[in-house]
């Protein structure tokens, strides 16, 4: 078994030293590795360039975000590149050993060769690469402010321009429900259900849920009561079922027509039943008109971490 279980040989091109030496014990084994080793550093050159393609820097960016950013992406390529991995490192060691079984057979005229089929190895999960980093990323719980915006500012700015709305309203009723998504509902393992507006699981409802204790008011009081909530796969999913709740919900109709005017828009929600705190709206425009959400615009692409 091949002693190769640190991360530096993944990130870093001289781990093939080790590899050489463990190859010679097991060659089969040492290609699989080098494979994977490769494909560890394709994921991180991918995710570095992906990183140094951005038109500028943010607003939080410092040399000491770099340095963790690196580090990270280097962690999320070893994470990437084990099992089932993205799909490269399976057809690396299929080709390699394909040409071994080749050179092995006993050698063909010409005529054979051309009548010979093309072998194409079927690459598994390569297509997917993209969704693999993003269901990855959105693993990792969110921390801070800074976090929370960049992370979900793509999935807001989709989701708002399908009902004509800021992102920003959108990242400001999220983190109100979710106190800045440090407060996000768990499921009962302890997974988070990446549920961002707390959507109940009413009957028409069909997907996982998970029942959480939630103050509801009453004629101006506050009761607790045990109540059952969405459960998503993604915060993207979560911004995308808050959308069709909206549209397929006739009670929002007159809030969706003033998504224009984001006061009204969220007034417009609160008359409509969506919260019962009877300040909701307000505390929503207070987070909106707020220092954290003030240096972004609608149109403004951030690069999430």
């Amino acid at each position: 078994m091949l002693n190769v279980n640190h991360a530096d040989v993944y990130t870093d091109f001289n781990g093939l030293a080790k590899l050489k030496t463990e190859a010679k014990k097991d060659s089969q084994e040492a290609l699989k590795e080098v494979a994977k080793q490769f494909e560890s550093i394709f994921l991180n050159m991918t995710l570095k360039s992906m990183r140094d393609a951005k038109l500028s820097d943010g607003i939080f960016d410092s040399d000491q975000s770099q340095f963790y950013m690196e580090m990270y992406d280097q962690q999320l390529a070893v994470h990437l590149s084990g099992n089932p991995g993205v799909g490269l490192a399976d057809l690396i060691v299929r080709q390699l050993s394909t040409d071994k079984q080749t050179a092995a057979q006993e050698p063909q005229d010409l005529q054979a060769y051309r009548n010979k089929p093309v072998h194409i190895p079927e690459v598994k999960q390569l297509d997917k690469t993209t969704d693999i980093i993003l269901k990855y990323s959105e693993q990792q719980p969110i921390t801070s402010v800074e976090q929370f915006v960049k992370q979900l500012w793509p999935h807001a700015q989709q989701a708002a321009n399908e009902i004509g709305v800021e992102p920003k309203v959108l990242l400001a009723q999220a983190a109100l429900e979710t106190g800045w998504g440090k407060a996000v509902i768990d499921k009962t393992d302890g997974q988070s259900s990446f549920n961002l507006f707390n959507i109940k699981a009413d009957k028409s409802w069909k997907g996982p849920k998970t029942s959480v204790d939630t103050l509801e008011f009453e004629q101006g009081t506050a009761k607790k009561v045990r109540a059952g909530f969405r459960v998503y796969d993604s915060y993207q999913q979560s911004f995308q079922d808050y959308v069709q709740f909206l549209k397929s919900n006739p009670r929002y109709g007159e809030a969706l027509k003033q998504t224009a005017n984001p006061e009204a828009y969220v007034k417009g929600l609160q008359q409509a039943g969506y919260a019962t705190d009877p300040k909701y709206a307000e505390k929503i425009m207070h987070i909106f008109n707020g220092e954290a959400l003030a240096h972004y615009k609608p149109g403004q692409i951030l690069a999430s971490n």
